[in-house]
């Protein structure tokens, strides 16, 4: 089914009558703006590209990748806006949803596709007696991604009604996403001009500027001012304007910074590894700083919290562990050893760490609907066999939409009960006046007071069955031509399954904490695979990798578009146009980023000192774990008493959640992405936490600016390693 492109005459209408008329107040409209455009599909193509060779650079190095939701919707804006004197119609809100949802769906291919993790495992750990190493070509490494990029896409949109509409789940970076594209496209409205009433921010469009009601002024000593500020153009328009200019020469400063820097660390490596605790320190455990601007930036989006938590990880794997194990003989080898040093023996407590972090946390999300609405099933159930017997327990409810009321005495007609004619009845937007010249076409209105998008924005019940069954069976498909008999068709089939069911609780824990626990999907999905695969098969670790990539893949992706559905439905964003967004963004993202992975490696050695892929190395430790591969000497005795230790911990983060003190308790991911990445990255990312915490609480100023400088150091290192990639393979030497 062909994605609705929609048309000037479909638009509808950009602005509610005055507040002087007699319009009711509570009244909502649809948002102005085309929700799916071709220009929107270019900007979104070209932002993902920078995020995308962002983070395969990051991604190979650290593992971590980011969706860059917020400084896509900046840069959309930026760049539209520079262009405005030269567009058919202006940039709209909901057209800054749709770029930023392409640009997402392309941004986290690199994770997506297995680039940073599994597919160097696979190329480069995998011995021969694992069938390895496994070196797939170029249209083998295309068909791969192109088939693990659409099954989580499509599998996420039936979850939208109940986790966006049904429980309101809160999404928080896809709530803060939509604020930040209202206060772009807002009238001279900023964070600090009034208090954002949240509670209000749960329907369709209730952050459109259709709507205002949501940004209250608490100000009391302008109760006897009747003045609207959107009636004063001239200082409102005048500060707006000097706010997008000055985000974006702040986010082109910082961009500048971050890739002079980049572009000065080829010709002196040092720059790298600066030596801050001594020398002795930094050549016999590790401990050196790399100063660079990407990782500050990267610990400015995660927060003094996260970051805090990595230290932790990092003094108790680098600084106690490590020269435990050293010491006591656990590990002979040289420290920066994956097979024989402690590098590579503090991963197995790590990886144990993840395992316990991943069971409980979404063991929790899992059982906790189960037990909080389990016993009204019941109940309704045992009603239903008492009142019609076992022919009315297994009768269907009607299947149809129908909108969740704001109470029982709503009288509004739903979707299901509307006729044909009711539907047709219904006011439709046509132009008033078009005129090209002119910065906002009008329309007529278009009243929509319902708690969802309307009917034809929303993705059809056909198109996501046909496209869920298309999507798995290219999935499997995919599988068996990239691997041949190496992988069971049975095998992967229960991957893909599985997949979409550890997808649910990706979504769920991403809406409810914003953390999307993608690593610890991925390892629960192999620890399931070693129970249901023979040890004694000849591919036992390179099926355990296939199955934790897919479902690794299913729940970035599902959470990802749910992630962007979020803040679409706040700003009254069409869902359609949001998923072909996701669907266009994400096979560009997967046939680049095969070229992207290609042109890394084979310019730079990996793993090497620039590329450690650390993730590929707990990738393939945990599928020799859970295969029964054995670990080293020791390590099962503290891989033990970690998962115990944050277990414990993990559980009584679940129990926190929403309370003061819930921040102080180390969290398992943070914890183990600290203890198997060297403290170099883990130092500069805590920086970039501390420098969140200073602004945020010490100054009490807002996120934006922050938000942009970090966005600014991420890109401009990310981009400009291209530029160090090309002198790298023309061999410029170093200094």
């Amino acid at each position: 089914m062909a994605p609705d492109r929609g048309s000037i005459n479909d638009l509808p209408p950009p602005y509610p009558p005055e507040a002087g008329d007699d319009a009711d107040e509570d009244v909502k409209y649809l948002p102005e703006g085309q929700h799916f455009t071709l220009r929107g599909i270019a900007a979104g193509l070209l932002i993902g590209l920078i995020i995308c060779f962002s983070n395969m650079y990051f991604g190979l190095q650290t593992g971590w990748i980011s969706m860059m939701t917020m400084p896509s919707s900046l840069l959309g804006f930026g760049l539209f806006k520079t262009l405005s004197r030269h567009l058919s119609f202006p940039f709209s809100p909901v057209e800054n949803v749709f770029v930023q949802s392409v640009a997402g769906g392309m941004a986290i291919m690199p994770l997506g596709c297995g680039f940073v993790g599994v597919i160097p495992a696979m190329e480069y750990l995998l011995k021969p007696s694992e069938q390895g190493p496994i070196h797939l070509s170029m249209w083998k490494l295309i068909i791969w991604s192109l088939g693990l990029c659409y099954f989580g896409v499509v599998f996420a949109v039936p979850l939208r009604r109940q986790v966006i509409i049904r429980e309101q789940l809160k999404f928080p970076s896809g709530f803060s996403t939509a604020v930040l594209i209202g206060v772009l496209h807002g009238r001279g409205q900023t964070q600090s001009s009034g208090t954002l009433d949240t509670s209000k921010a749960a329907t369709f469009g209730s952050l459109a500027l259709e709507n205002r009601p949501l940004v209250q002024v608490g100000d009391a000593n302008d109760e006897g001012d009747g003045t609207d500020s959107v009636d004063e153009p001239p200082s409102n328009e005048a500060e707006k304007q000097y706010s997008w200019r000055s985000n974006i020469r702040l986010l082109l400063i910082t961009f500048g910074v971050s890739g002079l820097y980049t572009l000065c660390t080829y010709f002196l490596p040092v720059l790298r590894n600066l030596p801050i605790f001594g020398t002795v320190a930094a050549d016999t455990w590790l401990w050196t700083l790399n100063p660079s601007f990407a990782y500050v930036g990267q610990g400015i989006i995660m927060g003094p919290s996260t970051t805090i938590h990595m230290l932790i990880g990092a003094i108790v794997g680098w600084g106690i562990l490590s020269p435990l194990a050293k010491h006591r003989g656990w590990a002979p080898g040289s420290i920066d050893d994956w097979e024989s040093g402690s590098k590579g023996w503090i991963v197995w407590t790590s990886l144990a760490i993840m395992l316990a972090d991943a069971v409980v946390s979404l063991g929790f999300i899992a059982f906790t609907p189960l037990i909080k609405h389990g016993p009204s099933y019941l109940a309704n159930a045992k009603q239903k066999l008492q009142h019609s017997g076992l022919k009315g327990l297994l009768s269907r409810q009607p299947n149809g939409y129908v909108p969740v009321r704001a109470s029982e005495d709503d009288s509004r007609l739903s979707a299901v009960s509307r006729s044909s004619d009711d539907l047709d009845s219904l006011p439709s937007p046509s132009i008033e006046r078009r005129d090209p010249f002119a910065s906002q076409p009008v329309y007529s209105q278009r009243v929509w007071d319902e708690d969802d998008a309307p009917p034809e924005q929303l993705v059809g019940g056909k198109t996501v069955s046909i496209g869920l069954v298309l999507s798995v069976l290219f999935c499997i498909a995919s599988i068996h031509i990239t691997f041949g008999d190496l992988v069971p068709l049975y095998a992967t089939i229960i991957a893909v399954f599985m997949a979409m069911i550890l997808s649910i609780m990706g979504v769920r824990a991403l809406g409810e904490t914003d953390l999307n626990p993608v690593s610890g999907i991925s390892k629960l999905a192999q620890l399931f695979f070693a129970l249901i695969i023979p040890q004694s098969h000849k591919s036992s670790v390179l099926i355990n990798l296939v199955a934790g990539a897919v479902s690794e893949a299913g729940a970035l992706q599902a959470g990802d578009l749910m992630q962007d559905l979020k803040t679409g439905h706040l700003l009254g964003a069409a869902p359609k146009a949001q998923f072909w967004g996701q669907i266009i963004g994400a096979t560009v993202g997967a046939v680049v980023s095969a070229f992207i992975y290609r042109l890394y490696t084979a310019v730079y050695e990996v793993p090497g000192d620039l590329f450690q892929v650390p993730t590929g190395f707990v990738w393939i430790f945990t599928a020799r774990l859970v295969t029964g591969k054995g670990l080293p000497y020791m390590a099962r005795e503290f891989a033990i008493g970690g998962a115990v230790i944050f277990a414990v911990f993990t559980a009584l983060r679940t129990k926190a959640i929403g309370k003061s003190w819930h921040a102080y308790i180390p969290g398992g991911i943070a914890v183990a992405v600290g203890m198997y990445n060297v403290p170099s990255f883990t130092l500069a990312r805590t920086i970039g936490g501390l420098l969140n915490w200073y602004w945020r609480v010490h100054l009490r100023k807002e996120d934006t600016p922050l938000i942009i400088v970090a966005s600014g150091f991420i890109l401009g290192e990310g981009f400009l390693s291209i530029v160090n990639l090309l002198l790298q393979s023309s061999q410029v030497p170093h200094l």
